[in-house]
């Protein structure tokens, strides 16, 4: 009798449990080890490539116009920073284009950083919920894409729009069915067009003209494009522009990261890459005497405005795009084609990411659905129900 009561302990120790077929002998199982802290660290790290260059080229961008303008000093406190270092203005030089990219960047950083903690933080108080760290990621997008000398309080109110109407109202992290940085985008860009706008929105120097290459393919077509840049120029990213979305080659790095981490979609990511250069390539097979956009040819679209920074961290969104590995490709593709289809045939708005994706966005929850569906539709005449 005590060898029988022994016998379950022996076979503990040794090991050999035996459990049904088909059944794990112990529990819990760790299956993967992404969550939602390590997911917001990759998108942060697949970021950073953009940062930096953005920084860099921000800078390098304001002080070639101040060469070409003869202009040896800047206006206002910015000028002091430079004074107090002994630093000039010479494009040729990485830290005198870094910290002037610096003084315009992290000011427009830390705003949106802070007005969105703010919000976070109230409405996981008034839930009893933990913060989570999705605001560090909305500000850190929200301030790549917007023109570097934005009034900050347009920042602070572009910030408030999206998170509590783009994000809160639904229930959260997790359940908005938009992008928040993309809705404060579109928030600040209807309400203060001129900001996005106007000749020197992302040179912003006074007296200095500098149209970014998008806006001078609507108005004079490729040619007046290769005037300024050749295509190199604007994969690398040594164009006027917002910070972030300048260099398609540090996008494409951030890709690799994102894809490596297994936190992005390659399914999203070549969908809009499918539709965007589809439909480019079929406008621009047709061609236009009175569009001359219809002349930008296929490789040229996807280096110029924020197509590459949108279809890599934008249409991306693990939460606001296509859940389903089948709704993926349809909502890439129709991204892409609607990305091209607004910028190409509106002319009054050449660049067409951010309506798309947020297009994409609504449109998500009802692909699925329509996946799922006919999913189950498939199964039940499979099996003859």
């Amino acid at each position: 009798m005590a060898a029988d009561r022994l016998a379950p302990i022996k076979r503990a120790l040794a090991g050999v449990w035996r459990t049904r077929p088909g059944k794990t002998a112990n529990a819990p199982h760790v299956r993967d080890a992404l969550n939602l802290k390590r997911i917001l660290l990759a998108v942060v790290v697949a970021l950073l490539p953009c940062v930096f260059f953005g920084l860099w080229n921000s800078g390098y961008q304001m002080h070639r116009a101040m060469q070409a303008e003869g202009l040896a000093r800047l206006e206002g406190w910015r000028q002091g920073v430079f004074s107090l270092f002994g630093i000039g203005h010479d494009p040729a030089y990485l830290g005198d284009n870094l910290l002037l990219g610096t003084l315009y960047f992290v000011p427009l950083l830390l705003v949106c950083w802070l007005m969105a903690f703010c919000w976070e933080a109230l409405f996981a108080s008034v839930r009893q919920l933990e913060i989570n760290e999705g605001w560090g990621v909305t500000g850190l997008l929200l301030a790549l894409i917007l023109p570097p000398a934005l009034p900050l309080w347009q920042a602070a109110l572009g910030v408030s729009f999206g998170i509590v109407l783009g994000k809160e109202i639904f229930g959260g992290t997790g359940r908005n069915f938009m992008n928040p940085a993309l809705t404060a985008y579109a928030f600040l860009f209807f309400a203060y067009p001129g900001q996005f706008s106007s000749s020197n929105s992302y040179v912003p120097i006074d007296g200095v003209t500098a149209a970014t290459p998008l806006a001078l393919a609507a108005e004079g077509g490729l040619l007046e494009v290769q005037q300024g840049w050749s295509w190199l120029q604007a994969f690398i990213g040594t164009i006027p522009g917002a910070p972030g979305e300048t260099s398609a080659l540090a996008c494409l790095i951030g890709a690799a990261i994102l894809l490596f981490t297994g936190v992005a979609s390659w399914r999203t990511m070549l969908a809009v890459l499918v539709g965007a250069v589809g439909l480019s390539s079929l406008l621009y097979a047709v061609g236009s005497e009175g569009n001359l956009l219809f002349s930008v040819p296929p490789h040229w679209h996807l280096v110029l405005g924020s197509l590459a920074f949108g279809l890599v961290f934008m249409a991306t969104d693990p939460v606001s795009s296509a859940l389903t590995d089948t709704g993926k490709w349809f909502y890439g593709l129709l991204v892409g084609a609607m990305l091209i289809l607004i910028r190409v045939l509106n002319p009054a708005f050449p660049e067409g990411t951010m309506l798309a994706i947020l297009f994409g966005n609504v449109l998500a929850p009802l692909i699925d659905r329509f996946v799922l569906k006919a999913q189950m539709r498939r199964r039940r005449m499979r099996y003859g129900q």
